[in-house]
């Protein structure tokens, strides 16, 4: 979710420089199934431009028409959208339209809190019927300052609903290698809002312009790694193509935590590796090596490295999302736990 905001305000100020207002469209409340959940949200420029999206494109036109009455008021204003005649899906969206008039201090506070991999928290407050009212809108919390996100919100009406949301770090790869099967992890992990980093060693002699998508690229030779960025948020796939410097890499990782560790191979290489690394780290705890997944990915039949590559993000969602990978149509109950 940190990832899809990031870009509506990148794009808020993109639309602030030319002049033109902005409401945030964000679904507060749901009754039975949606194809998005509770905390998605979507920016409407004045001139219709949208970024975002709360649903898989049958609710935006009519959020677009709800949002000119808050464009011309000012005034937050909560829809409903009735899906169980149109989307199939069998839902009742509760949509908050709020004027997105962000002060300096919340944007400032947002780029802090990204950049250092924070914590924040949004609440929404709203009531689950159709109408305008000014004490409807969010309020973000972040580690030291609550900013409003609209400048006249002065309080918190303690009778309304209210919608909170925690709002985790933006998840992050990191990928050690720079091998073209890397180029393509970093692009599908990228497109699906991942930050990605690439480390490799500087003999390499390549950069970040040979990753589109890529946040960071770091040259650092395996001894000199400094892997104290890596947290819980993060995902690291190890694949250098080279069982030296996998060794050696693996080695500077294991006082780590990642969310995820991937190793690139087949089992047989694996199990090697883990055993020299054992040789070299006997210390290191039982949680580590449970962490580890190698080969790395589902096995979907990949075969090309953007199929690797799609393989491998799966395996990583599904060990986020501690979900057991199986087919839709075999799981019993809602497809959202």
């Amino acid at each position: 979710m940190t990832h899809e905001l990031k870009k509506i305000i990148q794009a808020y100020q993109t639309t602030h420089e030319k002049g033109l207002k902005a409401v945030l469209a964000t679904i507060v409340a749901l009754n039975g199934s949606s194809y998005r959940r509770p905390g998605v949200r979507m920016l409407i420029a004045e001139d219709n431009t949208m970024v975002g999206a709360v649903s898989g494109g049958c609710v935006e036109k009519e959020i677009i028409r709800q949002a000119a009455t808050v464009f011309k008021t000012q005034v937050p204003k909560i829809m409903t959208y009735d899906g169980r005649y149109r989307l199939g899906c069998e839902g009742i969206l509760y949509i908050l339209i709020e004027p997105f008039t962000p002060h300096e201090l919340l944007l400032k506070a947002f780029e802090a809190s990204v950049s250092t991999r924070n914590d924040f928290r949004i609440v929404s407050h709203f009531l689950k019927k159709d109408g305008s009212d000014s004490d409807y809108g969010s309020v973000f919390h972040f580690k030291d300052i609550t900013v409003p996100l609209q400048h006249q919100q002065t309080s918190e009406n303690k009778e309304l609903d209210a919608f909170a949301q925690e709002m985790k770090p933006c998840y992050k790869l990191m990928l050690i290698g720079a091998e073209h099967d890397a180029v393509q992890l970093c692009s599908y992990a990228s497109l699906s809002g991942w930050e990605v980093s690439i480390v490799a060693t500087p003999v390499e002699e390549k950069d970040i312009s040979f990753f589109p998508g890529a946040k960071d690229f770091i040259a650092s030779a395996p001894e000199d790694f400094n892997a104290s960025t890596i947290d819980e948020q993060t995902a690291v796939v190890l694949m250098t193509h080279s069982y030296v410097k996998d060794l050696k890499y693996l080695i500077s990782l294991k006082n780590i935590s990642p969310s995820y560790l991937g190793l690139l191979g087949p089992a047989k290489r694996r199990g090697k590796l883990l055993d020299d690394f054992l040789e070299h780290c006997p210390e290191v705890s039982d949680a580590f090596f449970d962490n580890i997944h190698g080969p790395a990915g589902l096995d979907i039949g990949a075969e090309t490295p953007q199929e690797i590559a799609i393989s491998i993000m799966s395996e990583i969602l599904s060990v986020l999302r501690t979900r057991e990978p199986m087919k839709l149509k075999n799981k019993q109950g809602t497809i959202h736990s």
